[in-house]
C-alpha cells in the first residue's frame, strides 16, 4: 500500500531524499524499441541500512549516494538515521541504522546484486561471525508487495518482523505500510513491546 503521502516533521540527521527535479522519475520513462513503446515496470521496494565499524554515518551516506547513482534504481526518501544495539552477536560496537524507499525497474534479484556490490566498493568482508560486525549492510526488505523465496533471496526480509531497527525506519518512511504474510507495520511494532 502506498503512503498518505502526509509530511512529518522531525529532526533529521540524515541526507534529503533524491527530489532532484533535474532528474526525471524512472516511472515517467518510456523507451523505443523498433518503433514500439515500451513503458518500463516500476517497482517500489525498501532497503535497509546498517553500519557499526569505522565512519558509521559517512559510511550509510556514502551508501546511498551510491544506490542513488545505480542505473534503474531512484532514491526516493530515507529515514532518520539511529543508533541501536547489536542483535544477535552482541560484543560489538553499536550500529547506526536506517532505511531507504526507491523506485526500480530492475528485477529484486538484480537490484539485491547492485546492494551487494555496493556492499563490496565499501569495503565489507564477508566470512566474519553471523550478526557481527560490518562496515556496511544492505538489505533487501521489501519489493512491492512480492514473497520470494529463491536461492540467496527471501523477500520479505526472514527476521524482519522481529527486528524493531529495521521496523521503525519503515515506518517512518511509510506508517500504513503492510508486510506481505505479516501485515501492518504498526501491529508488528506494537507486537515487539
Amino acid at each position: 500500500m502506498r503512503g498518505t503521502g502526509r509530511e512529518r516533521e522531525e529532526q533529521r540527521q540524515d541526507p534529503e531524499p533524491a527530489d532532484d527535479p533535474h532528474r526525471p522519475s524512472i516511472g515517467a520513462g518510456s523507451c523505443v524499441h523498433n518503433g514500439a513503446r515500451y513503458l518500463h515496470r516500476v517497482t517500489r521496494a525498501f532497503v535497509g541500512l546498517g553500519s557499526n565499524l569505522g565512519d558509521r554515518e559517512a559510511t550509510l551516506r556514502q551508501a546511498l549516494d551510491l544506490l542513488a547513482r545505480e542505473p534503474g534504481v531512484e532514491l526516493r526518501r530515507v529515514s532518520t538515521f539511529r543508533e541501536t544495539e547489536p542483535v544477535g552477536f552482541l560484543d560489538q560496537p553499536r550500529f547506526l541504522n536506517a532505511a531507504a524507499e526507491v523506485e526500480t525497474e530492475l528485477p529484486a534479484t538484480e537490484l539485491l546484486a547492485r546492494l551487494l556490490d555496493v556492499e563490496r566498493r565499501l569495503g565489507r568482508v564477508r566470512g566474519g561471525p553471523r550478526f557481527g560486525p560490518r562496515t556496511i549492510d544492505l538489505d533487501l526488505l521489501l519489493y512491492g508487495e512480492e514473497t520470494i523465496r529463491e536461492r540467496g533471496l527471501t523477500v520479505p526480509h526472514p527476521r524482519l518482523h522481529e527486528r524493531r531497527f529495521a521496523l521503525e525506519p519503515l515506518a517512518e518512511l511509510d506508517p500504513d505500510l503492510e508486510l506481505p504474510g505479516r501485515g501492518p507495520i504498526q501491529l508488528l511494532l506494537a507486537g515487539l513491546d
